[in-house]
């Protein structure tokens, strides 16, 4: 098992404005603090969707390509499938078998033994999408339904299916579907915009702001839910005390959403939420009855920073004439600045991440994948996070959020009442792979984590990935003891990681000032690529971490000083000093898990060739 310095991960820095704003650029990050084990639990998974932890002390998961709900012994990693849902339809990459809610009494012998799960399906009866011309189109005919399956202790297994409500809208792309039961007893489903006004839907127009009309609910139309969440009761009827928004009471709890693939509820009954940006601005939110969170005309806040609503549709030139791109918009397209909508919205409680409005969108390091190295970090999933007993020391009163892009989990620390950030965003367990979900143990200190079984990623190197480190899996990360300040000093003052001779025994020797050095030279010449704690945000390959212990454990310290001096900094290398590169390389060392002695790290190749790089944990 694994042991991870301080994560060996860093977190995106939010700055608080006010009381009700915080937003900063992804170059403003943190190294998240609290070290964790991490091993593999199971993989082999088909796109684990929901993570949930079960009344069983199992784990419930959704995979959404096979349809299938497993239960997961999260001690072992054995597998029971509970059911194959043969009515599931998975043509593209963001449908198929998503939410997963378990009731409150499942298990609890009340009878209450039910599973509610959010999924597509293919209905001929309702007469097709009609911005989908292809009748042979799998689109054509896809819709979302909500459904209600009983558990059966006895076998182990769900069976029969009874449709809560059926008909919602289902799309090739932004389907949300993230599913709960809060503290009202009430269901509450998110369903994203489908994509619309983007990539290959560009010319149709974001029905985000639309509501249902009373005409519309008579027939069973929701064509209108795109882009909002919903309260249901538990038989899929209107709840009597729903907002009444536009005039009418339907099942639209908020409006003006993207893609809201994360829901979760504080124990006060606080309702949080993750949704995904567009380039830039992946919020988080509190939704309230009622409110209208702005999208498509405003993404974030309403600074006017790095985004304008354009609407193909609306083109002078035929939307169908024009080729989508997001960066050259073609001048026949209407832009709308954030400040030219008038009307009244929610402001986000953060977001990842705002950035000024001539920030280029087009990196070299994705290679025309921009997207991916995109300020947002797609956000898939949001979780609260209050210890009941025990937990992880100062982690009380948080949100974590998981992301696709970026293949790792945020936490975001709430003030008392819960309605502002309390301090910094952390980014843990910065990985080669998709995060979909979480899962807590009921002690508090170990995380489940759901991978996606492919799709693209940020690389720990920097650029994109198609390949993932842990595809189709759930992962285990389990808090260590807390550190002290420094790397690699434990709080009791012993060492916490390999100890550090003078220079015997082949380990690397550095003093605790010559690393302070090596700091300061890191912020002045290495920051801007490599990023605060040493694990790139955008450019420069990672000094630290995963991706550092897998490149240089086991080699010569010779070998990285030859590599920092002929290499770095890349516009001029070798310009630094001797001395000042092996300043830098005792910071590295450091950082990496390493203590400081009591002889500095010599700048003689000669030296540096009988030291040797140890794992970072035994």
């Amino acid at each position: 098992m694994k042991l991870l310095p301080f994560a060996c991960l860093f977190a995106a820095l939010v700055v608080v404005n006010s009381t009700t704003q915080a937003q900063d650029t992804p170059a403003s990050v943190v190294q998240g603090q609290q070290p964790f084990t991490q091993r593999v639990l199971t993989d082999g998974l088909e796109g684990p969707w929901e993570l949930t932890w079960g009344p069983d002390d199992w784990l419930w998961v959704t995979e959404r390509t096979a349809g299938r709900i497993t239960r997961i012994d999260p001690q072992t990693g054995e597998k029971r499938v509970a059911i194959d849902i043969s009515e599931v339809e998975a043509p593209g990459g963001q449908d198929g078998l998503l939410g997963m809610a378990l009731h409150p009494e499942l298990l609890a012998g009340t009878g209450n033994d039910h599973v509610f799960v959010v999924y597509t399906y293919r209905d001929k009866s309702r007469g097709g999408d009609p911005t989908v011309k292809d009748p042979f189109n799998p689109y054509h005919d896809l819709y979302t339904k909500v459904v209600r399956l009983t558990y059966d202790p006895a076998t182990q297994s769900l069976s029969d299916p009874v449709d809560v409500l059926a008909g919602l809208p289902a799309s090739n792309d932004h389907n949300s579907g993230r599913l709960k039961i809060g503290p009202d007893g009430k269901l509450y489903e998110t369903i994203g915009d489908g994509g619309k006004d983007q990539l290959g839907n560009w010319c149709l127009p974001i029905e985000a702001q639309r509501l249902p009309t009373a005409e519309e609910l008579a027939a069973g139309d929701y064509i209108a839910y795109q882009g909002k969440s919903l309260r249901l009761d538990l038989d899929g009827s209107i709840p009597d005390d729903n907002p009444v928004i536009g005039g009418v009471r339907s099942h639209v709890f908020t409006s003006g959403h993207r893609n809201m693939q994360g829901i979760d509820f504080a124990p006060d009954g606080t309702l949080y939420a993750s949704e995904q940006g567009p380039k830039t601005d992946d919020e988080v939110n509190i939704l309230v009855p009622g409110g209208n969170y702005g999208w498509p005309h405003v993404a974030g806040f309403r600074d006017d920073k790095a985004y304008q609503y354009a609407r193909w549709a609306d083109a002078t030139t035929p939307c169908a004439q024009l080729q989508f791109n997001d960066i050259e918009i073609h001048p026949s397209v209407p832009r709308e600045d954030e400040t030219a909508w008038p009307e009244t919205f929610v402001e986000p409680l953060a977001t990842l991440f705002t950035v000024p409005s001539d920030w280029d969108f087009t990196d070299p390091t994705c290679r025309g994948v921009d997207f991916i190295c995109w300020p947002t970090v797609a956000a898939s999933s949001i979780e609260v996070y209050v210890p009941r007993e025990g937990g992880i020391p100062g982690w009380e009163n948080s949100l974590l959020v998981t992301t696709l892009k970026r293949g790792s989990l945020y936490r975001l620390p709430l003030t008392a009442d819960g309605k502002a950030l309390g301090g910094p965003i952390e980014r843990y367990f910065q990985s080669e792979n998709r995060f979909r979900d979480t899962a807590i143990s009921p002690d508090r200190r170990t995380i489940y984590v759901a991978t996606d079984p492919g799709g693209l990623a940020e690389k720990l190197g920097g650029g994109t990935t198609t390949t993932m480190r842990n595809p189709g899996a759930i992962l285990v990360f389990s808090a260590a003891e807390a550190v002290a300040d420094r790397p690699g000093a434990a709080s009791d003052g012993s060492d916490s990681g390999p100890a550090i001779g003078t220079g015997g025994g082949g380990m690397p020797v550095f003093t605790a000032a010559q690393a302070d050095r090596g700091e300061a030279a890191y912020l002045a010449n290495c920051v801007s690529c490599h990023g605060p704690g040493l694990i790139s945000a955008n450019y420069g390959t990672p000094l630290a971490g995963p991706y550092f212990d897998d490149k240089w454990r086991g080699r010569s310290v010779a070998a990285l000083y030859a590599h920092l001096h002929d290499r770095m900094p890349p516009s001029r290398p070798g310009s630094l000093s001797d001395q000042t590169y092996a300043d830098l390389l005792a910071y590295i060392l450091e950082v990496y898990g390493l203590v400081p002695g009591a002889a500095e790290l010599p700048a003689s190749t000669a030296a540096l060739d009988e030291m040797t790089i140890p794992p970072a944990s035994n």
